[in-house]
């Protein structure tokens, strides 16, 4: 029954100027909370992304009459003895091999730096010393030596920076409880955002919610699954060719792959820098190298068409800009709403495109069937 007695046809119609308004109201209140509170909604953001990814399984588990609350317990404690059980396993492990490369960074500094001189020495014998002057080999040789030690000693930092964020007890306790209440309420949470839809737009935006939900997780998904196959690919497979630090360096290469081309780039230079130090022959650089070469084989045409395929319609270059605009507006909680962000800008782009290409502006013939040449001056 309608709650308004009057007829439909004499209830007031939202201006074209309303509807911009509350659009730009809505926008510029999802931005004064992201200026405001960027600081302390680093917990929620993570329990939002925990329980959208986890919703799936949880809606798989309430499929079998298991209540929503406690498929929500199970998997958010299943969550946390996963990460506990990984942290016990290789926190030792990686806390040995930090403190082996602290011990040795004078050692992979000698080792670079006579590696770079030979090098100088090298293409002096071969092009002769007008070109490469001693200066110059003495300059590199030192300078070589100086990076490594630079690059530890911010990887270190790093490594201690980041660890130091997931001892943080927000991210300890806030976390795992705020994914808890999400992934209970969430069916509750989606269906009260729907009801706030203004209704002579309800469908639309349905349907575009729709698709940055597929693009979204199968991104997420896929990504991750990437991910930790890429870091278990690349920790074995630096270990196996001897690289001392091949641990630490495979898995930050295989967890860094969520950015496009920067995991791999990152991680080949590192291990191949590390090996140029460590090895006395070029056989062990090769078979560093091997390493990365096989990974990208892999990743391009085993990896990545398996898990994500052409399901996700987020180029490399704008997951690559997203990541980088977010993390320089709003830090590390820019880093995780980038591809969030961009998938719906994707979709919303598209869908105007559409909209476009259907339209007057772009449909609309040309003044006259035949335009005139443009007169030109004569020569």
């Amino acid at each position: 029954m309608n709650a308004d007695p009057r007829p439909v046809s004499l209830r007031p119609h939202a201006t074209r100027t309303q509807r911009l308004a509350l659009l730009a109201g809505v926008l510029t209140a999802l931005w004064l909370t992201l200026q405001l509170f960027a600081s302390i909604l680093l917990p929620f953001v993570a329990a939002c992304g925990i329980a959208y990814v986890l919703d799936p399984f949880c809606a798989r588990l309430t499929r079998i009459r298991i209540p929503r609350g406690a498929a929500s317990l199970l998997l958010v404690l299943g969550l946390i003895l996963a990460g506990l059980l990984f942290v016990l396993l290789l926190y030792p492990i990686i806390i040995r091999q930090i403190g082996l490369l602290v011990g040795h960074v004078p050692d992979y500094a000698q080792g670079l730096s006579s590696f770079a001189g030979r090098i100088i020495a090298r293409l002096q014998q071969n092009l002769g010393p007008d070109y490469v002057d001693a200066k110059l080999s003495e300059l590199v040789s030192g300078q070589a030596g100086a990076m490594l030690t630079f690059l530890a000693g911010a990887a270190t930092r790093l490594v201690g920076g980041g660890y130091a964020l997931f001892n943080v007890l927000s991210l300890l306790i806030v976390t795992p409880v705020v994914a808890f209440y999400l992934l209970r309420d969430w069916p509750y949470v989606i269906a009260l955002v729907d009801s706030w839809l203004p209704r002579r737009y309800q469908a639309v935006l349905r349907a575009q919610a729709r698709e940055v939900d597929r693009i979204l997780s199968a991104w997420v998904r896929g990504q991750a699954m990437c991910c930790m196959i890429l870091a278990l690919f690349y920790a074995l497979g630096l270990s196996a060719v001897g690289l001392e630090l091949g641990l630490v360096v495979g898995l930050t290469a295989g967890f860094l792959s969520f950015i496009p081309y920067v995991g791999s780039v990152t991680g080949a230079v590192v291990s191949i820098g590390l090996a140029c130090a460590q090895f006395p022959t070029w056989h062990g650089v090769a078979r560093v190298a091997a390493v990365f070469v096989t990974g990208q084989i892999l990743e391009g045409y085993v990896i990545y068409p398996r898990f994500l395929g052409d399901r996700v319609e987020l180029p490399a270059v704008w997951v690559i800009f997203a990541l980088f605009a977010g993390g320089a507006a709003f830090g590390f909680l820019g880093v995780m709403l980038a591809v969030p962000v961009a998938a719906t800008a994707g979709v919303l782009t598209r869908f105007w495109l559409r909209r476009y290409l259907l339209s007057p502006l772009y449909l609309d013939p040309p003044l006259t069937a035949d335009p005139a040449p443009l007169p030109y001056p004569e020569a």
